[in-house]
């Protein structure tokens, strides 16, 4: 254990104190953790003007991969996409796993979302993960007429792992030079497989939301057999020897969690390649903080900015939210 390191937000910390936390995974918790209820989507979208559509693509290797398209009932135009992306250490989660986000996303933009269930960890590895997202993100761009999306404002957005896939994501649509991509949206990223930072050792050794041991089980999941030259900077975008080229980007992450050094890293290697990257490390925050406490003051302001800044990259007008920092 780190013995220096920053402290919770005082708010987070008293909250935190009742939440039962972990030191590690292994195969056996997360098969437990794997039957735990899936997010009530349903209960999310009642008294929400909102169409749904749940479907399957096909990828290249023949598999068939979930898709759930959420839409603003009674649209007049092209409405903007949020392709989204779950969280869960590449072994966990699925489709409407923090689906809350981005169907906020949809109330204060009109926004379509678009929700990937890409294959887990460790029976998926490598880049079958990334691949899957890619395909989907693909398939929507091009029915984007079908879907009432307008092309040229669609944003990758994930937390987490989803953070990391859709970094990796973007990476793969650049290269391929398909789909166009307006931005990116990367929520606390797991970015890099090396786990060698200052802020892993900082949270390593002892019960916490997402500890170095974890992130090392989720990582040696997906790589498989992999030696560490071969990672794909598909799957770790940390190792991308090229970062020009991306779409607008934002990342944040809390002080207090394993992937602040490698989000800041992120970030600072995007503006060295001359791009635009927007970064906020929330004081006091562990990993998934706003998640697991909206109420907090420190949530409602990395909420409250996020917004803002989906409303400058959609060319929306900024929200008024309901979800201000209380008095």
């Amino acid at each position: 254990m780190a013995s220096v390191r920053p402290d919770l937000d005082p708010e987070l910390h008293a909250l935190l104190a009742d939440m039962p936390l972990m030191s590690e995974l292994t195969p056996e918790v997360l098969a437990q953790l794997r039957q735990l209820p899936s997010t009530p989507i349903d209960a999310l979208l009642d008294g929400r003007a909102v169409d749904r559509r749940e479907l399957t693509i096909p990828t290249p290797d023949g598999a068939r991969i979930p898709l759930s398209i959420f839409s603003p009932a009674d649209r007049a135009e092209a409405a903007p996409c949020v392709y989204w992306i779950h969280g869960g250490g590449m072994v966990m989660g699925d489709r409407f796993a923090q689906i809350d986000i981005p169907l906020e996303w949809l109330d204060l933009f009109g926004a379509v979302v678009v929700s990937v269930d890409y294959r887990l960890a460790p029976e998926a590895t490598g880049t079958t993960l990334v691949e899957d997202c890619y395909h989907g993100l693909l398939w929507t761009a091009e029915h984007a007429g079908e879907l009432g999306i307008d092309p040229t404002r669609i944003v990758v957005a994930g937390t987490s792992a989803g953070g990391g896939l859709a970094a990796g994501t973007t990476l793969m649509a650049r290269d391929r030079g398909t789909p166009a991509i307006a931005a990116q949206m990367l929520i606390y990223p797991m970015l890099d497989h090396r786990d060698n930072t200052t802020s892993t050792r900082q949270y390593g050794g002892e019960p916490g939301v997402w500890t170095r041991e974890m992130n090392q089980f989720g990582w040696a999941s997906v790589l498989g057999g992999l030696a560490d030259g071969d990672v794909p900077s598909y799957v770790s975008p940390a190792v991308a020897d090229d970062l020009s080229g991306l779409p607008a980007t934002y990342i944040d992450a809390g002080t207090a969690e394993v992937f602040r050094d490698e989000d800041v890293a992120y970030a600072s290697r995007i503006w060295a390649a001359g791009g635009q990257a927007e970064l906020h490390i929330w004081a006091g925050g562990f990993h998934g903080f706003d998640a697991l406490y909206p109420q907090a003051r420190v949530s409602a302001a990395a909420r409250r900015t996020r917004h803002d800044w989906l409303a400058r990259v959609l060319h929306a007008p900024a929200p008024a939210l309901s979800s201000a920092v209380p008095d």
